[in-house]
Parts: C-alpha cells; structure tokens; sequence
C-alpha cells in the first residue's frame, strides 16, 4: 500500500542476540559508576564490567554488559535529552516484564530497576539476556516455507496469549485505564505528532479529524503490547518458538485489536529493505495470508468475527506514522537510538496518506 524508506542497506535477515556494537557516542554513560553500582546491587555480579550496544532499536537504547565471570545481562535506559511527555517510561517496562514473568507470557527475567539518575544518568533496568534469533525481515528469506509458517504462528500465539492474561491477577490493574483506550490512543498521538512535527502533513491532519469521529462501540481491555512485531521477539536458536517477547516501552491496558492491527501492518506496507509481504504468493511462500493470521488469532481467542478491523488498521497506520515523526525529529536533534532515524522523513506522510486512502476506500 504504501512505499516504506529505501536509503539505507537492507538489514540482515536474522541476528544473533549476541551481535553489538560500539557505544555510539550520543548514549554513552559512565561505565565505572554502572560497575559500582551493580557490584553493590546486583547478587552475582563480578567486575570488571564491558559494554556494547544493541544497533536496531529507534527508542530507549539497549545495552548488553558482560561481567568479569563471562556472564550478560541486558541493560534498557532512557536516551538523553528533552523527552517527550510520557514517552520512554524504562520503569513501566521492568513492571510488566515483572508481572509477565511468572505468566505463559515469554519474556526475559527481570533483574533490578534504579531510577537515581546519579549513576548513569538516566533511569535504567537490568534483564537477564536471552540467547537466540531476532528475524529483522518479514518475509524470512533464509527459511523454509515450512519454517515461516511455523514461526508465524508462534508470533500469534504468543500475542493471543499475552491477550489472554488476566492483567488484575497478575498486579496489572492499575497500569492503565480501563475502557476508553482508543479515544485517549487518538489524542495521545496527535499531540505526540504535533509535538514533534517538522512539516505539514495533511493526511496527518484529515486522520486527526477523522479517528475520532468513528470510534467502535466495542471497548474490550486487555494487557496490550502496544509494539508487537517480528522484530521484537527473541526466538530459540534453532527452533519456530518465542523465548522472549522485548521492547514493552508502550505497554498498557487497551484495546487488543489495536494491538493485533498493527502487528498486521507489513500485509499493507510495500517495504523493500524489510521484506515486502504485500505481493508474496502465500500458499507456496509459507507465510500465512492476513486473513489466515487473523483466523488463527480468533481461534486462539475465541473470536468469531473482527467487525470493525478495518478501522483498527487506519487507526495503527496514523500512529505508526506518529511514532516514526518522533523518530524522525530525535534523528534531527541528534539524540536517537539509531542513526537509522535520520531517514524516516518521508516514512510518516507515507503511512498517513496510505492510512488516507485506506479510509476512502473502505468508508466511503
């Protein structure tokens, strides 16, 4: 549907957990008071500390630190600078991969949170690491068709797991608001947007309009991702199955839909350097059609029908859109994750016209 940024090299089709590289010199921090820290916080812990970062990620950096024994952790932080409000909450990461733990729910073990921003500068937590694959293509080009489908289908079920969860019993019911996600999602965004802004985009503003004025009905809450894609998922090294789901930045009670929306989204977006899902002839290639995904979903779920799915994928158009602005605009200030970041100019006016036309074709 719509034409996703070209200027860089493709990204390798799958990595190892293990890869890093050097601190890039916007995130450093000071590596000495880290050591202090974990050596009088972190049971186990040996000096002396090395670090590397995790290249990829376009929000709170990732760091893996590898003690004096040969033991890794992971290390997730803020990035410098003037954030925007609300956005990079590492402490609401560490809560529910906390809650998550103990659930069905994969996710890599929660170590410690500091939040003295004394010691490295920013907030931070620690997670153990997790040896296996991340797939940075959707289309999987080195595995088989029998491959593809099989990871595929773990990517859903663990989704419909996490959908699954009872977010009160597990200490979650207070990490949002119950009822109302979509409406305070479509305000968020458009004040994220316009915070960020660096040009006028007027399918931008005709989706501001538009969201708002055709909310379902349905308002189901649920533990909600709000990130879930491929590239977010650790699989086993050799095997079609989710170690650990990553990146929970903007977790909260939603509306599970959405979340499921946008997990879809590279069956709509033409995207060259990623894997373009939106010609491939499923029934030979393995990967399941977006209809058969979804199926398989609400047969997970207990669904029998997504009356109003159409508009859950306008609606995670507009908001990736939104989020790649901010990418955008923290490569303009020089404080972004990835260097990566700097190329998203375009990639926002073209979710958001493609979010347009998906409105005009399918609401008339």
């Amino acid at each position: 549907m719509t034409t996703a940024s070209a200027d860089l090299t493709p990204p390798p089709a799958v990595t190892s957990t293990a890869e890093t590289a050097p601190v890039l010199a916007q995130h450093r921090f000071d590596e000495a008071a880290l050591e202090r820290y974990l050596c009088t916080h972190l049971a186990g812990f040996t000096p002396p500390l090395q670090v590397g970062q995790v290249r990829g990620g376009m929000s709170n950096p990732t760091f893996i630190l590898t003690d004096g024994a040969g033991k890794r952790y992971v290390l997730r932080k803020k990035p410098p600078g003037k954030l925007l409000p609300s956005a990079h909450a590492v402490d609401r990461e560490f809560r529910v991969i906390s809650a998550l733990w103990p659930t069905e729910v994969p996710v890599a073990r929660p170590l410690l949170l500091c939040q003295d921003a004394t010691v490295i500068g920013t907030d931070f937590y620690l997670m153990d690491f997790v040896e296996g694959r991340v797939f940075r293509r959707y289309d999987l080009p080195l595995q088989t068709p029998a491959e593809r489908q099989a990871l595929y289908e773990a990517m859903v079920d663990v989704l419909a797991r996490l959908h699954q969860v009872d977010f009160r019993a597990v200490g979650l019911a207070d990490f949002g608001r119950v009822g109302g996600y979509m409406a305070r999602q479509i305000r968020r965004w458009s004040q994220q947007y316009e915070a960020s802004k660096t040009e006028e985009i007027p399918a931008m503003e005709r989706l501001m309009a538009w969201l708002p004025a055709h909310l379902p009905e349905e308002d189901e809450t649920t533990l909600v991702h709000g990130d879930y894609r491929l590239e977010n998922l650790i699989f086993h090294p050799t095997e079609p199955r989710v170690l650990a789901v990553v990146d929970w930045e903007l977790s909260t009670l939603g509306a599970p839909l959405a979340d499921l929306a946008y997990n879809c989204l590279p069956y709509y977006i033409h995207d060259d350097r990623r894997g373009d899902l939106t010609g491939i002839d499923f029934a030979t290639y393995g990967i399941p059609s977006p209809e058969a995904y979804v199926a398989r979903y609400c047969a997970q779920t207990g669904r029998q029908a997504l009356p109003h799915w159409k508009f859950y994928l306008v609606f995670s158009l507009f908001r990736l859109a939104a989020i790649v602005q901010g990418v955008y605009k923290r490569g303009l200030d020089g404080i972004a994750s990835s260097p990566e970041a700097i190329t998203r100019k375009e990639q926002c006016r073209q979710l958001a016209e493609t979010a347009w036309e998906l409105v005009q074709r399918e609401f008339g």
